[in-house]
């Protein structure tokens, strides 16, 4: 069935629906992504959906563990700790490559991140695609056969928590020069709540404000965080007028903490056929002679930033801090996109939301990367090595 839909795509595509789709998303807000959109959605068999659900869920009973929060305390000792952590994450998205082993497909766990991913974006990259391709009505991104009008409803939730859209803020740093900002500007359409910077929040006693479009303070209740800590490092000429150190009376959809505790921290402790052998580099007791098999790689880096790629001992040992590094296996990424001009490797992030109350994240949507690359994601790929964002979709 699933070739079906690739041959119907294929004999349909032209560099005119491909440029009618990125000027219907441009459409919406003057605006087009400076990220590469995919030419095609990846459609997705039943097997690997399948796949896809069962390794998330492996990842998800650790994160439910009872020992998790002491298990993953190091990674706030190495990184910064903020105060008056909830229960759970409240995002999560898990990196599934598709690969081969044994001459059989099959998902490997490439990263997991406790912080927001597209959500808005690719509910809305998916209605876009159908403009172009009716026929992709018959499919869906959406997991759990959720229809869409449920999937905002559990969005909107999530990140408001039944407060005020108005006390509820979506944070970031300069937010308008963001490469997600697509999504940014998706959020505040479809779920009604305010984008600002992190320099416009002022602090009085333990609580934040903002200013609204009229000029009104307005109390910051809840904040729906897309903060990466990397950056704000980085960025001394910000002048912020409170700290994430602080003590604030403030709600996280989304709390700091989840990002450091849910990253490749955990990689190592996951085992089991859809994952990779990992190990924390302080723990490596050997360097192991076949390094060009493996991939070394900062812990809490976004993005692909510092990862090496073509590995040499001399890159091993110049690492200072070996317990913010982890060396970890390659995989035989699968080119299995059939293009009109030969094969693309995949990579799909399965999105998921843990609700306050529920005592499990709820498995959503996706995000897909398209690669002609040795690797995805990451910075140093170059235009020949495209890496295009785009959606899995299933059948219904």
């Amino acid at each position: 069935m699933i070739s079906k839909y690739r041959e119907l795509f294929n004999a349909q595509f032209t560099e005119k629906k491909y440029q009618d789709l990125k000027d219907d998303i441009a459409s919406d807000f003057n605006y087009m992504p400076t990220f590469r959109l995919g030419e095609t959605p990846f459609f997705i068999s039943n097997e690997l959906k399948s796949q896809l659900i069962e390794g998330s869920n492996e990842v998800i009973a650790l994160i439910q563990d009872e020992s998790f929060k002491l298990l993953t305390n190091k990674s706030l000792e190495l990184n910064h700790k903020v105060p008056n952590e909830d229960g759970h994450t409240t995002f999560l998205a898990i990196d599934f490559g598709i690969c081969e082993e044994d001459g059989v497909i099959i998902p490997k766990l490439i990263e997991v991140q406790g912080f927001p991913s597209l959500y808005n974006y690719q509910i809305n990259l998916y209605e876009k695609f159908k403009n172009q391709y009716s026929f992709l009505n018959e499919l869906t991104p959406l997991i759990n056969n959720i229809e869409s009008q449920e999937y905002f409803n559990i969005l909107e939730e999530a990140i408001c928590n039944n407060h005020s859209k108005e006390n509820v803020i979506l944070l970031e740093i300069e937010p308008e020069k963001q490469n997600t900002k697509i999504d940014f500007y998706y959020c505040q359409r479809d779920i009604g709540i305010p984008i600002v910077c992190v320099t416009e929040l002022v602090k009085k006693g333990k609580q934040l404000f903002y200013k609204n479009e009229k000029g009104d303070e307005i109390l910051v209740k809840r904040i729906y965080n897309r903060v990466i800590f990397d950056e704000l490092d980085l960025r001394t000429d910000l002048k912020l007028n409170f700290h994430f150190s602080d003590d604030l009376d403030v709600e996280w959809a989304g709390h700091p903490n989840w990002f450091f505790r849910i990253s490749k921290f955990i990689l190592p402790f996951l085992k089991g056929k859809y994952f990779i052998e990992t190990t924390l580099l302080s723990e490596l007791k050997e360097i192991p002679k076949d390094l060009e098999n493996y991939v070394l790689k900062p812990l809490f880096s976004f993005s692909g930033t510092g990862v090496i790629f073509h590995v040499k001992k001399e890159d091993i040992e110049a690492v200072v801090e070996k317990e913010l590094y982890i060396l970890q296996k390659k995989v035989n990424y699968l080119p299995i996109v059939q293009s009109p001009d030969g094969k693309v490797k995949a990579e799909v992030r399965m999105l998921c939301v843990w609700k306050k109350e529920d005592i499990a994240p709820t498995l959503l949507c996706n995000l897909v990367r398209l690669s002609r690359g040795e690797m995805i994601g990451v910075k140093f790929n170059k235009d020949k090595d495209w890496v295009g964002g785009t959606l899995g979709l299933f059948e219904r």
